[in-house]
């Protein structure tokens, strides 16, 4: 069993919580989830499963997993960054483990992972790039950086390195879900794209990757005429990136995301603009 402490941050979470929490039993020393006033079973499932719960209400995903890392008591020499819609296979574990160990008294302060991505039930091999994401890090060292979208692991120090292995992403309940969660992510959006706009935004990132990443996003899509660059990005995902290839849930999702969404974004910061109005608090997810 793995010297880690996994922090999985939940409301209403029934659906997927059981087999979140499967896939890293016997990997995991423990298991702490912070939930946000669910009204299903999920901490009844939780605690049946040996999980460590508490109660914190949401403000954004940065400080509630933030107050989870300060407030659960952690004691682990690593800390695991795990969404209820994400599991880690066996084989990752072994790998996990095995790098953990090797790493445990040097430079080493965190491990990217990349995931196998699911929607409608199929794996979406095509229409993007390759993102990792710093899911463990040594407790102490990493913290999730005080932003309202696009919120990555930073760590205060060292470096970190990369697992062969994938895990799993099940970003998916049904369509009601899926657009409701995209709407919320719009406004979030929104609000980030104008902080970082007038120098609010906080940046404290040491990942060049990611910091390229940000600087394509604000210093290149969003130079392109509002409305039109949301067609640009689904030709150019779904096109040239090859998201045809995954047919029909190729096809919804490519939309969905890379076009309606980003054009919801658009009519919001072009609404914004238009009345100015103050930034509502985002809060959670209302499912």
């Amino acid at each position: 069993m793995a010297d880690l402490t996994a922090i999985i941050l939940t409301k209403n979470e029934s659906e997927n919580i059981a087999d979140c929490l499967e896939s890293i039993k016997g990997f995991a020393k423990r298991m702490v989830v912070v939930d946000s006033s669910s009204t299903d079973n999920t901490v009844d499932i939780a605690k049946s499963l040996g999980a460590d719960v508490y109660f914190h209400k949401f403000e954004n995903y940065a400080r509630q997993f933030n107050w989870a890392i300060d407030n659960t008591n952690i004691t682990t020499k690593w800390t695991l960054r795990l969404d209820a819609d994400e599991r880690l296979t066996p084989e990752l574990c072994k790998e996990l483990e095995k790098l953990m160990e090797m790493h445990k008294d040097d430079d080493v302060n965190g491990i990217t992972m990349e995931a196998w991505f699911y929607f409608l039930g199929k794996c979406i091999r095509h229409g993007g790039s390759k993102k990792r994401k710093l899911m463990v890090f040594k407790t102490g060292i990493g913290r999730i950086e005080d932003r309202k979208m696009d919120e990555h692991t930073i760590l205060s120090k060292g470096r970190s390195i990369a697992t062969k292995e994938k895990f799993l992403h099940y970003d998916f309940r049904d369509l009601n879900y899926f657009i409701s969660k995209l709407n919320w992510y719009a406004t979030r959006e929104m609000q980030d794209y104008f902080e970082f706009r007038e120098g609010n935004s906080k940046d404290d990132l040491l990942d060049e990757n990611i910091q390229k990443t940000r600087k394509k996003k604000f210093g290149f899509y969003y130079k392109f005429p509002m409305f039109i660059r949301s067609w640009l990005l689904f030709i150019y995902f779904y096109i040239f990136k090859l998201g045809f290839l995954d047919g029909k849930e190729g096809f919804i999702y490519h939309y969905m995301y890379q076009r309606w969404y980003r054009c919801l974004v658009d009519a919001k910061i072009y609404e914004q603009i238009q009345t100015n109005k103050p930034f509502e608090e985002t809060g959670d997810l209302k499912t």
